[in-house]
C-alpha cells in the first residue's frame, strides 16, 4: 500500500501539478491528529513518511532534562502501532482529496485573473431573480442582476455573449462575474466582427451606452484610405446588424470623431442635423442650435439622445430651436439696454441726492452772509436806508422765485427717474412671463411628440 501511495503521488505531482513534498506534509499533519484522535493520547507526536519507500513511523516526543538546567535534550520513541496502516490510508484518501480540490480552484483562479476584460461564450444553466448562472466550460459564471439588461430574458440551454468584469477569490474557489451592460461588451463585440478595429486601424475613442436601448461610438481611421464608419457597418450594414442581433436589437449609432470639439460635437448627435455650436472651452459646455423640426431629434426620448452625446464627448450640452436662440438674444439685447438706462437714472439720483445733501451747507452759508448785511445796515444813516430798502426788496424776491423754479425742475427730474424705474421693472416682468411661456410650449411639444 505504501509503494501504491508514493506512485500515487508522483503521478498527482505530474497530472495536476501539485507538489509530492506539500502533500506529505499535509498527511503528516493529518495522520498526527487521528493517530491522536484514535489512541486517546496527550503527549507530542510526530509522523514520519519516507519519500522512496512510502514506510509510515509514529514517534512519541520526549523531554528528558541534561546535567545542566539550562540546556534540554530531545529524544523520541518509536510507537507505530500494528494497524495504523489503515487509519493511514483513511487521512492519505481525505488529504489528498483536499489538496486536489485546492490546486485545481488555484489554477481556476490563476486562469481567469488575467482573463477579465475578455469577451466570453457560456450556456445559460439557471436564471431566476437573485442571478443567472452561465456556464463557462471549466468554470460557472455569475450574472447578477445588476448586470443584466432590463427587458432581456435569459431561457436554459441558451448560449450568450458576456463580459467579464470581475474574478473573485473565494473558499469555493474562483467566482467570475460577467456582465451584458458593460461598455467593454460592445468594444469587443465590434473586434470580433470588425478587422479592422482588432489589427487597430480603426480606433474606438470612445462609448456611451444604455443598455438595452441605445449606445453611441466614436471611431477614428489612422489611415487616410479606411472610412472608420464603413468599416464598421460592413457591406449593406452586416457587421452592425450581427452585433445589433446580439444585443437585442439595441440601437448602435456610429460617429466619426474629430478633434475640433465643434464637429465632433455636431457629428455626436446624429442622427439630428445641427446648425450652429457654440462652445465655452474653460468650463467644458456646448450651446446647440437647432432648426425646430429638429429639435425633439436632437433632444432624444426622454433626453436620451442629448445625454449620449454628453457621456460621449465628455462636454455639457444644452439644445435651443432657432426661435428660442433669437427670442433669447433680444431678451438678452434689452436686458443689456434696460441695465444701461437703469445706469444713468441711478447716476441721476445720486447727483441729486447729493445736491440735497448739499443744500443745508448753502444755507448756512447764506444765513451768516445775511448777519454780515445787517450789520452793515446799522452803521449805514438812517436815510440811506430808507432810501435803499425797496431795491434790495426787489432783489431778494427775485433769488426767491429763482430758487422756487430750481425746486420744481429738481421734482420733475426726480419724478421722470421714478417713472423709468417703473418701465423698466414693467418690462423685466414681461421678459419673464414671455420665458415661462416658452418653456410651457416646449412641454407641450415633448408631450406631443415623445419620440426622438
Amino acid at each position: 500500500m505504501n509503494k501504491q501511495l508514493i506512485a500515487a503521488l508522483v503521478e498527482l505531482e505530474r497530472e495536476k501539478g501539485i507538489k509530492m513534498d506539500t502533500i506529505i506534509e499535509a498527511l503528516e499533519i493529518a495522520l498526527a491528529s487521528a493517530y491522536k484522535k484514535k489512541y486517546q493520547v496527550e503527549y507530542e507526536c510526530r509522523i514520519a513518511i519516507d519519500n522512496t519507500s512510502g514506510e509510515i513511523k509514529v514517534f512519541k516526543v520526549l523531554d528528558e532534562e541534561g546535567g545542566d538546567e539550562s540546556e534540554e535534550e530531545i529524544s523520541e520513541v518509536e510507537v507505530t502501532p500494528d494497524n495504523f496502516g489503515r487509519i493511514a490510508a483513511q487521512t492519505a484518501k481525505q488529504v489528498i482529496r483536499q489538496r486536489i480540490m485546492e490546486a485545481e480552484r488555484e489554477i481556476m483562479y490563476d486562469e481567469f485573473k488575467d482573463r477579465v476584460g475578455d469577451l466570453v461564450t457560456g450556456i445559460i444553466q439557471q436564471s431566476d431573480s437573485r442571478f443567472t448562472l452561465v456556464d463557462l466550460g471549466k468554470v460557472e459564471a455569475l450574472l447578477p442582476p445588476y448586470e443584466q439588461v432590463h427587458g432581456e430574458r435569459y431561457r436554459h440551454g441558451e448560449r450568450i455573449k458576456c463580459f467579464i468584469s470581475d474574478v473573485r477569490k473565494t473558499s469555493k474557489g474562483p467566482q467570475v462575474i460577467v456582465s451584458r451592460t458593460h461598455t467593454g461588451l460592445i468594444k469587443r463585440l465590434f473586434e470580433l466582427e470588425v478587422p479592422e478595429i482588432y489589427e487597430g486601424v480603426v480606433e474606438i475613442i470612445s462609448i456611451a451606452r444604455e443598455a438595452g436601448f441605445r449606445t453611441k461610438i466614436s471611431v477614428r481611421s489612422n489611415e487616410k484610405n479606411v472610412d472608420p464608419i464603413g468599416a464598421c457597418v460592413g457591406p449593406k450594414g452586416s457587421r452592425v446588424r450581427m452585433i445589433v442581433d446580439e444585443l437585442g436589437g439595441e440601437k448602435i449609432d456610429i460617429v466619426d470623431y474629430n478633434d475640433d470639439m465643434e464637429t465632433y460635437i455636431k457629428n455626436s448627435l446624429s442622427p439630428a442635423r445641427v446648425n450652429k455650436v457654440l462652445i465655452d472651452d474653460e468650463n467644458k459646455f456646448a450651446l446647440i442650435v437647432v432648426s425646430s423640426d429638429q429639435l425633439s431629434l436632437a433632444i432624444g426620448r426622454e433626453g436620451q439622445n442629448a445625454r449620449l452625446a454628453a457621456r460621449l464627448t465628455g462636454w455639457k450640452i444644452d439644445i435651443k430651436s432657432d426661435k428660442q436662440f433669437e427670442e433669447e438674444l433680444a431678451e438678452a439685447r434689452e436686458e443689456r439696454v434696460m441695465s444701461k438706462e437703469e445706469e444713468s437714472a441711478s447716476e441721476e439720483i445720486e447727483e441729486e441726492d447729493k445736491k440735497k445733501a448739499a443744500g443745508p451747507k448753502k444755507k448756512k452759508e447764506k444765513d451768516k452772509e445775511i448777519g454780515k448785511a445787517a450789520k452793515k445796515k446799522k452803521e449805514v444813516k438812517p436815510d440811506k436806508k430808507k432810501a435803499a430798502g425797496p431795491k434790495k426788496k426787489k432783489e431778494k424776491d427775485k433769488e426767491i422765485g429763482k430758487a422756487a423754479k430750481k425746486k420744481k425742475e429738481v421734482i420733475k427730474k426726480i419724478n421722470k427717474a421714478a417713472k423709468k424705474k417703473k418701465e423698466v421693472i414693467k418690462k423685466i416682468n414681461k421678459a419673464a412671463k414671455k420665458k415661462k411661456k416658452d418653456k410651457a410650449v416646449i412641454k407641450e411639444e415633448n408631450k406631443k411628440n415623445p419620440k426622438g
